[in-house]
């Protein structure tokens, strides 16, 4: 692969059905794609309260072919009552590892507020659930959040952390995630990084914090020896395609016009790829898209894969 130039042949985003718009049901925020099991496998926010996902709970949907998909039922449930999980989860993320499944999930306490996306709306704390099959059951992994926002008000993370993305790298887990400061809008969203030896946690944030400073939603994955990145239309880096080779600092590529919210399929999670092996980069998954009032899935098509020159 050429590491100044990774993406040569990519030539933008096509789209097609996989679930789509239905009157009062809001499914978004598609988590990575997998295989397993002779299937393909996919998490997402679904709620029918509104149009936002601020009161979702985490889906699960399944398809043969990777473009007809059958919706399964709820995967993982608010938590009880005091619980940081109390009023909703969404956002969710998944990762595969030593033949377990891990589901993170973003989620926020009672009582909450939006705010309409301001300054005043509740802080959020990314969770863990894990299972031994993507059907479930899924259990919460202690009591806690495995990542929560800053106390420091002037670091760029203290009123957000959210929109997980998993990565394993050097033997670690690498989990991406977006922050906010406080009295920050959504436009100025920042994307952070935190490390753990095991997928479990504890996870660390990383002294190089926040290794982009752009984006709204969150989507890394293994591309040769580095990282891609396709960063939301947000911020002075937003609506670009960046490369990482080390992970910590990333440099555009292109331009582009990004899926809303994309969740590519994973080849690197497959149970045939061993450690070490160089990242496959990606060639589709699922977004979500707003044509309708209720937010639905859509699949994407792209030539974003490992090339070698």
């Amino acid at each position: 692969m050429n590491a100044a130039k990774p993406f040569t042949c990519f030539s933008g985003f096509s789209y097609s059905p996989a679930l789509g718009p239905e009157e009062g049901v809001t499914r978004r925020d598609p988590s990575p794609v997998i295989s397993a099991g002779g299937a393909f496998h996919v998490w997402y926010s679904r709620t029918e309260t509104s149009p936002d996902g601020y009161s979702a709970t985490v889906w699960h949907a399944t398809s043969a072919d990777g473009r007809a998909w059958s919706e399964q039922g709820e995967a993982l449930g608010r938590g009880p009552a005091g619980a940081f999980d109390e009023h909703a989860l969404f956002t969710p993320t998944i990762l595969v590892a030593a033949g377990r499944y891990y589901l993170f999930y973003t989620a926020v306490p009672e009582p909450f507020t939006n705010d309409g996306g301001g300054p005043g709306g509740t802080r959020t704390a990314i969770g863990l659930a894990a299972a031994e099959s993507p059907a479930g059951p899924w259990t919460r992994l202690g009591d806690e959040p495995v990542l929560r926002p800053s106390d420091d008000a002037d670091q760029f993370d203290s009123h957000r952390v959210d929109d997980a993305c998993l990565v394993v790298r050097h033997d670690r887990y690498w989990l991406y995630y977006k922050g906010r400061q406080m009295q920050r809008t959504p436009a100025q969203t920042k994307m952070g990084l935190a490390i753990a030896e095991a997928p479990e946690g504890p996870y660390i944030k990383c002294d190089h914090n926040p290794v982009l400073d752009s984006g709204h939603e969150v989507c890394v994955w293994p591309h040769g020896a580095g990282l891609g990145c396709i960063v939301a239309p947000a911020g002075p880096q937003g609506g670009t395609l960046q490369y990482s080779d080390d992970g910590i600092h990333f440099r555009r590529c292109a331009e582009v016009e990004p899926p809303s919210a994309p969740g590519p399929f994973r080849a690197d999670f497959g149970s045939h790829v061993r450690p070490g092996d160089a990242g496959p980069g990606i060639t589709w998954g699922l977004c979500q898209r707003h044509r309708s009032a209720w937010p639905y899935l859509e699949r994407f098509d792209c030539d974003l894969e490992l090339r070698e020159d």
